[in-house]
């Protein structure tokens, strides 16, 4: 047969589009010709090929070869074409039956030696493969991650060669099984603060409600190991959500542990396409590799004022849309957002000790390096004081992870069975339905929002909060303490 076709995945953001390998093989002087919107390094994969077919042990046919990957108007890039490439020239020359290659997808890098390398975004191609209801083949390092969505067939081969005996039904190498995840005990643990009571309830706030928190105080206080702590009291992600997470980081090029919300911690260096994402190809950034999950900025005032103020409709939509002069890419960035920064530019203000000598004009343009906008989107600022030494020779525990945790899962059930949502995520709608206030507490929050001149979303947030706070007292209506409480985290508002 001159004519032969092999599917195989693009990659496309989170997408994986089926496309097809189309190889003809006709009369004319030996040449070989790839169209279909190739990038340099699908271009090249003609000599990778040629290469590997022949160390192989098979016969690269010296006839015109014409190799079409449709649809001609979907770009293609990276090594993942070789194999299906490969199959399709030997399909097209009859050193392999056609019939072989029905109801299967192929997808994997050739070394010059017949060997199969890993390919990035294989996950991606696995979900939509196991919608398609085909058999996916693969290199054997990419077995496991392609093999985790619920009711995938996938095989892995080391080799080309491996690869064609399976197809010959010479061999019969087993289903690839997705690794099985232990949840791993955190390390880090909450018990290790010492003090920090204000603080530390705050961290179980934003944990129980999702909300995002800015810390402030000199530094040494604690700041980041608060914020490293917080996994360790957020739920563990179920097996849709993980999936999701696992397909983003399969995108960028690395794994991710299953089961467990992502900790990403960019430095204040960063630029703008680091954190939303980006490239002529765009791939995710840290706020979409924190979906489901917790960035942590630390130092946010030295973060550039244009690369923070990217964050201001991820946080509200929980999305990123990246556009191209070609194309448009969307990815999700249901991050919580857990932020530290200084008082002030030498981190002193306020430590007790008198060693800041900063000005009135300088903390003022150090503290207006953060918009008011984006503070507005913060749901909880607290101050980290710093501590004294009889507070870390204190021999008294703090609770644990494990025990905080247990209010916090106690706390999102309540939230997911009345409304199937995080406090958080709550519309304005919902707000009117499931925080209603009484007289009183109406009555302090409008002082609050008249003192403190808060805006309209300033308001909606302390509602957030305050539901959040009275589902931890595990009380069913909002009151006066939990209002109170919830106007409390509005720190830099009142400054």
């Amino acid at each position: 047969m001159s004519l032969a076709l092999v599917y195989t995945r693009a990659a496309l953001g989170l997408q994986a589009p089926l496309v097809t390998v189309e190889v003809h093989l006709s009369q004319g002087l030996p040449a070989l010709t790839i169209v279909g919107l190739p990038e340099a390094a699908v271009r090249e994969s003609k000599d990778r090929v040629r290469s590997a077919l022949l160390n192989a042990g098979f016969d690269f046919p010296q006839r015109r070869l014409t190799i079409n990957l449709a649809p001609a108007d979907l770009p293609k890039e990276g090594g993942r074409f070789d194999l299906p490439i490969a199959l399709g020239i030997l399909a097209a020359s009859g050193q392999l039956n056609a019939q072989w290659l029905q109801q299967k997808e192929f997808l994997g890098e050739l070394a010059l030696t017949g060997e199969l390398r890993p390919i990035t975004g294989v996950l991606a191609a696995s979900l939509a493969s196991t919608q398609q209801q085909h058999v996916l083949c693969v290199p054997a390092d990419n077995a496991a991650e392609a093999a985790r969505p619920s009711g995938a067939k996938v095989y892995g081969f080391s080799d080309l060669k491996q690869l064609y005996r399976f197809l010959q039904g010479e061999i019969s190498p087993s289903i690839a099984q997705a690794p099985v995840d232990n949840v791993p005990t955190h390390v880090l643990d909450l018990a290790d603060v010492k003090g920090q009571h204000r603080a530390r309830r705050a961290l179980e706030i934003a944990a129980a409600g999702q909300h995002s928190l800015l810390m402030m105080g000199p530094p040494g206080t604690g700041k980041t190991l608060l914020a490293s702590r917080l996994p360790s009291i957020l739920p563990p992600l179920d097996d849709s959500k993980s999936i999701e997470v696992a397909t983003i980081h399969s995108i960028a090029g690395h794994t991710a542990p299953f089961g467990i919300a992502p900790f990403r911690a960019p430095h204040h260096t960063a630029s703008a396409p680091a954190l939303v994402g980006g490239g002529s190809q765009p791939k995710p950034g840290e706020i979409s590799l924190a979906h489901h999950g917790v960035l942590f900025l630390d130092e946010l005032p030295e973060f550039d004022r244009k690369v923070l103020e990217v964050l201001r409709e991820p946080l509200e939509s929980g999305q990123v849309v990246i556009s191209r002069a070609a194309k448009q890419m969307t990815f999700p960035a249901a991050f919580q957002l857990v932020a530290a920064m200084n008082p002030c530019p030498c981190g002193f203000l306020g430590d007790g000790s008198s060693r800041c000598r900063c000005t009135v004009e300088q903390i003022g343009r150090y503290r207006a390096k953060l918009s008011g906008p984006l503070l507005d989107r913060i749901d909880l600022h607290i101050e980290v004081p710093a501590i004294t030494t009889t507070q870390l020779r204190e021999t008294q525990a703090s609770e644990s992870s494990a025990i905080v945790r247990q209010r916090v899962l106690g706390a999102r059930a309540q939230q997911v069975a009345r409304q199937g949502c995080t406090n958080q995520a709550l519309t304005v709608r919902q707000l009117e339905q499931f925080c209603g206030l009484g007289a009183q507490e109406n009555k302090l929050l409008d002082q609050a929002m008249q003192r403190l001149r808060l805006s309209a979303r300033a308001y909606h947030r302390i509602l957030r909060v305050a539901r959040t706070i009275a589902d931890l007292s595990q009380s069913d209506t909002i009151l006066v303490p939990h209002v109170t409480e919830a106007i409390g985290y509005r720190l830099l508002d009142r400054q």
